[in-house]
């Protein structure tokens, strides 16, 4: 079996690819791509995946696209248990929970992302440069938004209902891990798989203050970053000056965030 793995070291949906490559300790030729420097909109790369996005698989040739869909995918061709729960009802609350990132989590995390950290890497440079890669932004949408938010960072329009949202989500997840250890039941899946990288994120823009009064999810974040997966899908690939201006960027938009969250 031979995968290979196009991806990018802090992108969520690549690192929750990894994580489940590494729960069946499974190899992988890897193809790092430079996002900023617009690799995924290289011809040769969007032969593979028209949608300019990280993170795709070739498996035995087959080329796979959209990470969640990436997930089941290997579910079903990695040996081992499938990491798809046990039960008819487990693998339902799965989907369910996959299904909800598709829906707008993972858009939402960008907002949050670019507002507090990610910008500043565009903001370095001319502002005719910044945007030229803005500009490349395929979806109209998504290309406003995120000229909105490098602009604006946390002021902008998109942040604080993107924060909501997030507090929504982690309300959510106190309740289900309140009936049960894991996000589908009794069983580690694919869920829990494809929410440690969203949750880590929060954790990596100092926005774990968002679960102080949520003891299930600190419980359930330390036990998944416990597992051995977690180091093989992170060290070694996590940009040390990003994750820098991500942690003090992070702590001078705490009270803005409080206030949201208060509000």
């Amino acid at each position: 079996m031979t995968i290979e793995l196009y991806h990018a070291g802090m992108s969520v949906c690549s690192e929750k690819v990894r994580i489940q490559l590494a729960e069946r300790d499974t190899p992988f030729i890897s193809h790092a791509l430079d996002l900023r420097a617009g690799d995924q909109q290289k011809p040769e790369y969007l032969k593979l995946n028209p949608n300019a996005v990280v993170p795709t698989i070739v498996h035995d040739g087959n080329v796979v696209i959209e990470s969640n869909i990436i997930l089941e995918y290997l579910a079903e061709v990695l040996p081992g248990t499938p990491l798809t729960t046990s039960s008819p009802l487990g693998r339902t609350k799965m989907r369910y929970w996959t299904k909800q990132l598709d829906e707008g989590l993972h858009q939402l995390t960008s907002v949050i992302s670019f507002a507090i950290g990610f910008r500043y890497q565009l903001l370095a440079k001319p502002r005719d440069e910044a945007l030229k890669v803005l500009n490349k932004i395929p979806d109209p949408y998504r290309r406003d938004r995120q000229i909105d938010i490098y602009e604006n960072g946390v002021a902008s329009s998109h942040f604080a209902p993107a924060i909501r949202r997030f507090d929504k989500m982690l309300a959510d997840m106190e309740k289900d891990l309140s009936k049960s250890p894991w996000l589908a039941g009794t069983d580690y899946s694919l869920a829990d798989i494809a929410y440690t990288p969203y949750v880590n994120r929060l954790d990596q823009l100092q926005l774990a203050h968002m679960w102080d009064d949520r003891p299930k999810i600190a419980r359930w974040f330390d036990t998944v970053r416990a597992r051995p997966s977690f180091a093989k899908a992170y060290d070694g690939f996590m940009a040390k000056p990003v994750l820098d201006v991500m942690r003090e960027k992070g702590k001078e938009a705490t009270a803005q965030v409080k206030g949201i969250l208060a509000g």
